[in-house]
């Protein structure tokens, strides 16, 4: 989403586009956003790159692979495919500045393969976490990362943790944020709350909260509520997620992956979303969520900060983040506490739906503004005319 964003936004604005990117033969890619002359793919579980795309995260929303499980022959493989379409790209494009996305090795083999064209790379958060979890791609990826002209971060946060990990200096690390389609989310009248329309939109996973969301959901069994449990995962974790959700029956409706248009309808239509990560970058859902008239239920993590601010407002709620390890596993002896604090937000905010549906955006307009696409791209065009110019 945010790499269409830039690009459409980028083109409102003059600049021409081209785009490369990693895709897997096995999913739908959606272009709209570009003319198909302008796009090369790496495609992987082809007979070039013969192993499933790895994912940012160690869990995706669809088949993938983890970076720190390649093998040396596969890193090869990788690097190689991912350097004959970037010589491609830019032989046929000839770009006068690189967007990469993700502090991380595509990254720096581009920046390594063209030292001498003005370079800006968006962090996203998942890189930070790959970066600390594979300690064997460190080298590596600095090698050409360091060498980046422009670092966009999305929150003064996740700044701190670049000028820690990756020792950039703090000079050519600007925080720009990210953003939400004002055109797909917006609020409108909300349904009587009867039930309470509750929507959790993400991964099925541990590291989402998923668990704990639905064991404090099936404790609350005296309220009157509906759960629209949206988005994939793989694996054990998402298997054990929706045998939870099956257990609470008529209560949950599971939808898998869906399109934004029809996220962004589910939105309009309920009264509460919850987002209870143990890691998040900057979560556009929760904006997303908030502009389409929902109540918030989130942790209390530097990034869903950024977004919501010091909030006082009673349609937000934040919990506290339990003491993690790994980055994103929750202790066993905090589990029980966990969905207690759940339980008592989700218990809060249902019985405020029930009195108040309708909010008062116009309270956090100003934050809701700044995260327009528009905005965002507003401050990235200055940073790329900077550094063509």
């Amino acid at each position: 989403m945010y790499v269409q964003a830039m690009i459409k936004e980028a083109t409102k604005c003059g600049f021409d586009n081209y785009l490369v990117a990693g895709v897997s033969t096995n999913s739908s890619v959606v272009t709209d956003f570009i003319e198909e002359d302008r796009i090369m793919f790496v495609k992987f579980n082809t007979v070039e790159v013969p192993f499933d795309i790895p994912g940012m995260s160690d869990i995706m929303p669809y088949e993938s692979t983890k970076f720190c499980d390649l093998s040396q022959k596969e890193i090869n493989v990788y690097k190689n495919a991912f350097t004959k379409i970037l010589k491609a790209a830019v032989e046929k494009f000839k770009p006068e500045m690189i967007h990469s996305h993700h502090l991380w090795l595509v990254s720096s083999i581009a920046r390594q393969l063209f030292p001498k064209i003005p370079f800006i790379t968006s962090c996203h958060g998942t890189d930070l976490r790959q970066f600390q979890n594979c300690f064997n791609w460190q080298e590596r990826v600095l090698k050409g990362c360091k060498q980046i002209d422009t670092i966009l971060a999305l929150s003064e946060d996740q700044k701190r943790d670049l000028v820690r990990l990756y020792k950039f200096d703090p000079e050519k690390i600007i925080v720009v944020g990210a953003g939400f389609n004002t055109d797909m989310f917006y609020s409108e009248t909300k349904p009587k709350p009867d039930p309470v329309q509750i929507v959790y939109a993400g991964k099925l996973c541990n590291a989402k909260g998923v668990p704990w969301l639905l064991k404090a959901l099936k404790a609350i069994d005296k309220l009157n509520w509906k759960l629209h449990l949206i988005g994939d995962g793989s694996g054990e974790e998402k298997e054990h997620c929706l045998e939870f959700a099956k257990n609470l029956g008529e209560k949950v409706q599971i939808y898998g992956a869906i399109p934004q248009k029809q996220l962004a309808y589910i939105f309009r239509r309920s009264h509460i979303f919850i987002l209870p990560s143990l890691y998040e970058g900057l979560p556009l859902v929760v904006l997303e969520a908030l502009a389409s008239g929902c109540r918030i239920i989130v942790t209390d993590l530097p990034g869903v900060k950024e977004v919501i601010g010091e909030s006082s407002f009673e349609f937000i709620n934040s919990i506290k983040t339990p003491l993690l390890y790994n980055l994103d596993q929750l202790h066993k002896e905090d589990e029980n506490k966990f969905e207690q604090d759940l339980k008592v937000a989700i218990y809060r905010q249902i019985r405020l739906a029930k009195k108040n549906p309708q909010l008062n955006l116009n309270l956090i307009s100003d934050k809701l503004n700044s995260f327009k696409w528009s905005s965002v791209f507003s401050r990235i065009r200055d940073i790329y005319l900077k550094n063509i110019f």
